[in-house]
C-alpha cells in the first residue's frame, strides 16, 4: 500500500499521537479538526416529553433508517423525538427540529434531514410500528441447495461450488420483499468449532457468487445457515436478536427460518442469518474502520491476524491486514491504550479516563443483553464482537452466538438464572467499580425489564410459527427427549422446551432486577 494514500497518513498521524500523547516529554502536535459530517447518533421518545408513553423508546439507527416499535397501542401521531446530531440542524419538510420540543405525526415514515455549516446534509427514513400488532409472516421458504457431482460437504475450510434454489416467501417483519431465486451459482462450506464434530446436524457458510437479495433480506454475498440442534426451541438465538432491535447498538444480524435440502435430501429447519462481516448492509465501519473479536488461540484460521492485551486475544475480522502494518499497529495501540486507561488509577475520569475510548451505551446494551441472557461464551471466550472507526470511540457488537443461552448448557453456571457471569469479563469487572457506569446499568436495565412482556410474546409468536418446522426438523433428527450436548435438561414435546425458555428467562429477570438494583 502506497504511503502516499490519504487514509493512511491520517491513520499514522493517529498513531503517532497515541505514542506521543503517552511519553513524558512535552512535545506538541496539532493536526486540522476534521469537517463535520452530518448525522444523527441517537433518536428517542422519552416518556417525560410525551405524556402517552410509560416508558422511553429507543429507536435503532441503521445507515439512513431510524426504526422503533411503540410499547403500547397509543397513537403516534403526537410524539416529540428527543436526537442527538452532528451538524448545525435539523429539519422536517423543511421545518426546523428542535430536540425535545418539536411534535410530529409519526403514524406515517417521516424524513429527518441533518444539515452543515459547509452545505452538507443527510437524510433518515424515520419508522415507527406499533409493538401491539404482529407482523405479517409469509410462509417459511423452502431452500436447496445442490453440490456439483453431488459431493458432500464435509470440510469447515474447503468449499463445495453448485446452485441454490429459493422457492415461497420468508420475509419477516420489515423486511423486503423476497425475490425467488433459481439455480444461482454459490460455494459451501461447513462451520462452527464444537458443535461441527459433536452434533449430527451441521451449519454451513453459502457464498453467492454475487451479491443477491435473498429471505428478503438486504443484498449480499455471505450468508450463515445456523442449525440450532441443541436449541430444541430453534429460537435462542432469534429472541437474543430481538432484545438487540429494542437495544441502542448500531447493528443487529436479521434473519429467517428455512426448510433446507442438499441434493434433494431433507437436512431440517435452518436459521438463515446475515454473516457479521463488514459492509454497508452488514457492520458499516465505513472504509478505515475495524471489526474485532475477543477469540482464542485454538480457534484462529491460518491466515487470522490478531494481537493481544494483556487481557485478551484480539482477531482482526476486517479489514484483511499485516502483521506490523501501520493500520495493525494503529489498533493495536488504541485497544491497548483505552485497556491500560481502564486498569489506570484514574479511569473513571470523566474526560480522561475510559469514557475517552468507548461508546458506553454500546457497553451497557451489548452487556445487558449478554447478561441477561446469561450466554456462556461472552465472558471471555468467543464471539465477543466490538468495532472502531479512528478518531471514533469503541463500540461493543454485534451479537452473535446465542444456542448456548438462556440456560442452554450443563458445564458452568450459566444452567441456572441466578448469578452475575458476564460482570466478570475482565473489562467489565473494571467498569463497574465506576459508579457512574452502575448507573448506567441500572437505568438501561429497566428499560429492558418493561420489554419482558414483548419479549415473551415474541417467544410464543415464533413458537407458533415454527410448530410445523420443528416438528419436521424432529422428525429428521429425532431431538425431542434426547439429552444432546450441552443440554442440562430434554423434553418430550417441543412446547415443554418453549415453557422452559420463558420459565428461565422470567427466572432471570427476577434475579437481576433485584441483584443489580443492589449493585
Amino acid at each position: 500500500m502506497k504511503s502516499s494514500n490519504p487514509k493512511i497518513a491520517f491513520l499514522s498521524v493517529l498513531f503517532l499521537l497515541g505514542i506521543l500523547g503517552s511519553c513524558s516529554k512535552d512535545s506538541e502536535i496539532s493536526i486540522d479538526t476534521p469537517t463535520t459530517k452530518p448525522l444523527i447518533r441517537s433518536f428517542s421518545f422519552l416518556a417525560s416529553n410525551n405524556e402517552q408513553l410509560t416508558e422511553d423508546v429507543y429507536l435503532d439507527i441503521k445507515g439512513k433508517t431510524i426504526e422503533g416499535v411503540l410499547p403500547t397501542s397509543n397513537s403516534a401521531e403526537n410524539l416529540i423525538a428527543t436526537f442527538i446530531f452532528d451538524g448545525e440542524k435539523v429539519f422536517v419538510n423543511d421545518i426546523e427540529q428542535v430536540s425535545g420540543l418539536s411534535q410530529n405525526n409519526f403514524n406515517v415514515p417521516i424524513n429527518y434531514t441533518v444539515r452543515t455549516n459547509e452545505g452538507e446534509s443527510k437524510s433518515y427514513r424515520v419508522t415507527l410500528l406499533n409493538k401491539i400488532d404482529e407482523p405479517e409472516v409469509g410462509e417459511i421458504s423452502t431452500t436447496y441447495i445442490n453440490t456439483n457431482g453431488g459431493v458432500a460437504i464435509d470440510s469447515k475450510e474447503s468449499y463445495r461450488e453448485g446452485s441454490i434454489s429459493i422457492s415461497g416467501i420468508s420475509q419477516e417483519e420489515e423486511q423486503e420483499e423476497e425475490e425467488e431465486v433459481s439455480d444461482a451459482l454459490m460455494k459451501i462450506r461447513g462451520r462452527g468449532n464444537s458443535t461441527w464434530g459433536l452434533h449430527d446436524k451441521k451449519a454451513y457458510q453459502l457464498n453467492m457468487a454475487e451479491k443477491t437479495r435473498v429471505y428478503g433480506m438486504k443484498s449480499d454475498k455471505r450468508w450463515i445457515f445456523l442449525a440450532e440442534h441443541s436449541d430444541k426451541t430453534l429460537m435462542r438465538n432469534k429472541i437474543a436478536y430481538e432484545m438487540g432491535y429494542l437495544s441502542k447498538l448500531d447493528w443487529t444480524p436479521k434473519s429467517v427460518y428455512s426448510e433446507v435440502y442438499l441434493n434433494n435430501e431433507f437436512l431440517g429447519g435452518y436459521h438463515v442469518c446475515q454473516k457479521i462481516e463488514q459492509g454497508n448492509n452488514r457492520v458499516d465501519v465505513g472504509e478505515t474502520g475495524y471489526l474485532l473479536e475477543i477469540d482464542q488461540f485454538d480457534r484462529l484460521d491460518f491466515d487470522d491476524v490478531y494481537f493481544e492485551t494483556d487481557e485478551f486475544l484480539i482477531n482482526i475480522k476486517a479489514p484483511k491486514l499485516n502483521f506490523g502494518s501501520t493500520e495493525y499497529n494503529y489498533i493495536k495501540d488504541w485497544i491497548t491504550e483505552f485497556e491500560n486507561v481502564l486498569n489506570s488509577s484514574a479511569f473513571s475520569n470523566p474526560t480522561q479516563g475510559y469514557q475517552k475510548y468507548i461508546d458506553v451505551d454500546s457497553f451497557v446494551d451489548w452487556y445487558l443483553i449478554n447478561e441477561i441472557t446469561k450466554n456462556q461464551d461472552a465472558r471471555n471466550y468467543s464471539s465477543i464482537y466490538l468495532n472502531v472507526i479512528p478518531g471514533e470511540k469503541i463500540k461493543m457488537g454485534p451479537l452473535w452466538d446465542f444456542d448456548l443461552a438462556f440456560g442452554n448448557v450443563n458445564y458452568s453456571e450459566c444452567e441456572y438464572p441466578e448469578g452475575f457471569w458476564v460482570k466478570d469479563n475482565a473489562w467489565y469487572r473494571r467498569l463497574f467499580e465506576d459508579p457512574s457506569f452502575v448507573n448506567k446499568v441500572k437505568t438501561r436495565f429497566a428499560y429492558f425489564r418493561s420489554q419482558q412482556a414483548f419479549l415473551l410474546q415474541r417467544i410464543n409468536f415464533y413458537a407458533s410459527y415454527l410448530d410445523e418446522l420443528q416438528q419436521k426438523n424432529n422428525a429428521r433428527w429425532d431431538v425431542l427427549g434426547n439429552l444432546l450436548w450441552p443440554n442440562p435438561v430434554a423434553f418430550e414435546t417441543y412446547e415443554e422446551e418453549v415453557d422452559y425458555l420463558k420459565f428461565w428467562y422470567n427466572q432471570r429477570m427476577d434475579w437481576l432486577d433485584n441483584a443489580i438494583g443492589n449493585l
